[in-house]
């Protein structure tokens, strides 16, 4: 697909349309948590473990991920294996560790909710090129990489 015209826009503009995005994301984060019975915190936790698959994470993982401390992670740990969300496995290489796995039930449930909303996205994404796509990802890519250090410098996680 040729790649169409876009308006032109300032760094300024691009800011000011992330933070939109942003807000826009946290409340509709704040009401998919509410529809599957979970906080923001447990729900974001519960897509890193879906989103690692068969490769479990263990507890320090998604600490690591969450920004969160492993003392906090055993609370979020604890609220999702009660509400059926996950299950905890020995590490077949470490007995001192668990791995965690999402339960498919729970996992169908959220794919549920946030499938629709994909699916929009998807629509979205066809309306660029595959090099434009490239240079969202890219952006997104580093981004998240630069938030994530942004995070690591000002806010204490232990």
């Amino acid at each position: 697909m040729p790649a169409k015209r876009r308006p032109p826009a300032t760094p300024a503009q691009a800011l000011s349309s992330m933070d939109h995005l942003i807000a826009t994301s946290l409340i509709g984060q704040q009401e998919m948590a509410q529809q599957v019975g979970l906080n923001i915190t447990d729900l974001t936790c519960f897509g890193y473990v879906i989103e690692a698959g068969e490769n479990l994470l263990t507890a320090g993982d998604l600490a690591a991920r969450a920004h969160v401390t492993t003392g906090a992670v055993t609370g979020i740990l604890n609220r999702l294996e009660r509400a059926g969300y996950v299950t905890r496995r020995p590490d077949p290489t470490d007995r001192r560790r668990v791995r965690v796995a999402a339960l498919p039930d729970a996992e169908a449930r959220v794919r549920e909710v946030y499938e629709p909303y994909y699916a929009r996205l998807n629509e979205l994404f066809a309306e660029y090129s595959p090099d434009e796509i490239a240079v969202l990802t890219d952006w997104f890519t580093r981004a998240s990489a630069l938030a994530a250090g942004y995070l690591e410098e000002h806010c204490r996680t232990d």
